[in-house]
């Protein structure tokens, strides 16, 4: 069986889609599975929507990633897991891909992905050269990762010493463990940071990332991703 473990804090804009998006590529490939909604302290109606749709949600309140996906990855049953963003959408030609590498002996991978809704043309320009450099060098962000159940544990699931980074560490500890895949085909993820940090906050991230690897975390990184402008990124997300 394959387990989707999908962190959530306030998703109610994103979770219908991403759960959808699980639905629609898992029926296709008429493999058995489960969904896990990791509900991490939301305030807003996110884990109301994903048991209307009829998915497990557990509740925690962590308020860091990594403790999320593997409160879920403790509940999950599946010989296969599946980490989903809440804000990401699937498709079965990645779900696919992923089970087919790791049917022939890989021990984990990710996929790259695209980007919703409008992104400026300096985004567009680092998220290709961002692109073409995790292919090469077999690392991709955190919004979608897949491992068996063997690996993660062998891996040590997720750091809970980091409050970001913790998806580089993560893939770091997968290739110690055996092959790590990055499959041809793409997910889309929400582009809504992009409204609330500038191109050289981006480049400046991503050389601190090069130079520091996981341990890359900062009080403005926080601030992106848990703190005021994190609740900001409304614009995008009322128009998509």
């Amino acid at each position: 069986m394959i387990s989707f473990i999908v962190p959530a804090h306030n998703e109610e804009l994103w979770i219908a889609k991403c759960l959808g998006s699980i639905r629609t590529a898992t029926e296709k490939l008429a493999e058995p599975y489960e969904v896990i909604v990791v509900d991490d302290a939301s305030t807003d109606s996110t884990p109301r929507i994903a048991e209307q749709i009829g998915v497990r949600v557990i509740r925690v309140e962590h308020r860091k990633i990594s403790a999320v996906r593997n409160a879920g990855a403790r509940e999950a049953r599946g010989e296969v897991f599946f980490f989903v963003d809440a804000d990401t959408q699937i498709n079965e030609r990645a779900v696919s891909a992923a089970l087919t590498a790791l049917r022939s002996g890989a021990a984990g991978g990710g996929c790259l992905f695209g980007l919703n809704g409008p992104v400026p043309l300096w985004g567009r320009i680092i998220h290709f050269v961002a692109s073409v450099v995790g292919r090469l060098i077999r690392w991709v962000g955190g919004c979608f990762l897949f491992c068996t159940a063997e690996a993660y544990g062998a891996a040590g699931g997720f750091s809970e010493n980091l409050y970001a980074g913790e998806d580089i560490a993560f893939t770091r500890a997968l290739k110690k463990v055996g092959r790590f895949v990055v499959p041809k085909p793409k997910v889309v993820t929400s582009g809504r940071k992009l409204d609330v940090v500038g191109p050289w906050e981006v480049m400046a991230l991503m050389l601190t990332i090069v130079f520091r690897g996981p341990r890359y975390e900062s009080k403005w990184v926080r601030d992106i991703l848990y703190g005021r402008r994190a609740q900001d990124c409304k614009k995008r997300e009322n128009a998509v």
